[in-house]
């Protein structure tokens, strides 16, 4: 038995460390299990860690904004829910189509369909008339949990489908070209079951992530091109995870949902220096979305407060060199450099209670992508492609909705050109080789993301376009 005081300086509790204990009946003015110290302050508490929640909740506990101890416990709750890098479920999404896709995403420097409104817009003014592509990238993500105590999980959400559409057009004679995109550069999602040992850190973290790119191009000189476009990007997202206690089925779970727009913009340069060697550089910028919603508890208290939050989008910048030693190969090589670093604190508002910071102290990091096609007879042609894909989170700030961890893709690919219509196939392996965290921060209820983590992906790629 310990005794410790409870969230109301004016009374005293004996909580069992025991979970066994936990389900006694509690009166309206009684705390189960651990208890924090009288008065806390909860945004000093984030970041001493002395504090923990307690364990169990009268669940016959009313939430009024107007009660100084109800604020209190929400303002823990929040802070419990958010005091990891659980909103960045966002994986930048680098596959906008298959036949770059198929070359391990090195385009850049290539960038002659109307996906290069994405992976470099410049390459549009090598796009004669009208000319459409559209297609869908579907994935089956994997990710292996192991605890410290040998226990195996697996992610619940694993299954994704992508689309995406790109429309150029070029007129006749003219050194213009324009082009929209409506892609997803960001996105996928994560999902625990609530016995992983870490359901306090991360149940679900969903992000969808929608841009609108109208670009222009203009050829300035032969062989060398130039293009810049606003984005216009609508996100949404849903992060849930447990609230108090650390055992499974108990059914508290504290949510933020939101959604919000922001405004950015691309740009790219092509430049052919030879007939064997061509150059591309592409640039995003960075967005801030103001996330605006709601916090939800749903047990042990009930309530649904207005909740706001911005949140950093990183800027990516992809540097790529083409080599056709002959007009039957291209060999591409790209370095793809994406600011996570962006990521530091974020701080998420919920009037009547104080602003919550959310630590998130991201690292940039690097793709390293390099791919080859083949060009064959009669419009055919075959590609293949390698990536490899730096983490960007450090142990210290690690939370199991993102798991990250260095990646391996491979991927292969067939398409055709024809006088009209095309299209592309492309398949793609991915690999994470296991990484184990250790030291990482624990949460409000003592749990952490310490253990062994592995990643598996396999994804196929569908693009057709057309031409008129």
């Amino acid at each position: 038995m310990v005794s410790t005081a409870c969230p109301d300086a004016k009374r005293d509790c004996t909580a069992p460390r025991s979970g066994a204990s936990l389900r006694r009946n509690v009166g309206p003015s009684q705390w189960t299990g651990f208890a924090c110290p009288p008065n806390p302050n909860p945004l000093r508490l984030l970041h001493s860690g002395a504090c923990r929640l307690p364990l169990l909740f009268p669940t016959n506990m009313k939430y009024s904004p107007h009660s100084v101890s109800n604020r209190r416990l929400f303002a823990l709750a929040t802070l419990a829910v958010l005091a990891g890098p659980a909103g960045a479920t966002g994986f930048r999404l680098p596959d906008q189509d298959a036949f770059a896709t198929a070359r391990g995403e090195a385009f850049a420097a290539t960038a002659d369909n109307p996906s290069a409104i994405f992976y470099n817009p410049a390459g549009i003014t090598q796009l004669d008339g009208q000319q459409f592509r559209a297609g869908v990238y579907g994935i089956k993500t994997d990710s292996n949990f192991t605890s410290p105590a040998g226990q195996e999980f697996d992610n619940l959400h694993d299954l994704h489908a992508i689309p995406q559409f790109f429309y150029t057009v070029k007129p006749d004679g003219r050194s213009v070209a324009f082009g929209l995109g409506i892609y997803s550069p960001f996105g996928l999602s994560n999902e625990w079951p609530d016995n992983t040992g870490f359901r306090t850190l991360g149940l679900r973290g969903r992000l969808t992530y929608l841009t609108i790119n109208p670009v222009v191009a203009w050829e300035v000189l032969p062989g060398l091109s130039l293009a810049a476009g606003p984005t216009a990007n609508f996100a949404d997202t849903d992060l849930r995870q447990g609230f108090a206690t650390p055992l499974p089925g108990f059914g508290d779970v504290f949510s933020f949902e939101g959604h919000g727009w922001a405004a950015g913009f691309n740009a790219g340069l092509l430049w052919k220096i030879t007939e064997q060697v061509q150059v591309g550089l592409n640039y995003r910028s960075a967005t801030t979305v103001d996330f605006k919603g709601h916090t939800q508890l749903t047990a042990p208290v009930n309530a649904r407060p207005p909740a706001s939050a911005e949140w950093d989008f990183p800027q990516n910048v992809v540097a790529g060199i083409s080599y056709r030693p002959t007009p039957d190969w291209n060999l591409e090589f790209n370095v793809d450099w994406t600011g996570w670093d962006r990521l530091n604190t974020v701080l998420v508002h919920q009037a009547p209670l104080p602003d919550a910071p959310i630590v998130l102290n991201w690292e940039s990091s690097f793709y390293y992508e390099f791919g080859a096609t083949r060009y064959l007879a009669n419009g055919w042609s075959v590609s293949g492609g390698y990536i490899f894909n730096e983490n960007s989170v450090p142990d210290a700030n690690y939370n199991p909705i993102v798991a990250d961890l260095n990646r391996h893709f491979w991927s292969v690919g067939v398409g055709h050109r024809g006088e009209r219509f095309d299209f592309d196939v492309a398949y793609q392996f991915g690999w994470g080789p296991e990484r184990t965290v250790v030291g990482s921060a624990a949460s409000l209820a003592g749990q952490t993301a310490d253990g062994r983590y592995e990643f598996v992906s396999h994804a196929l790629f569908v693009t057709v376009g057309a031409r008129f």
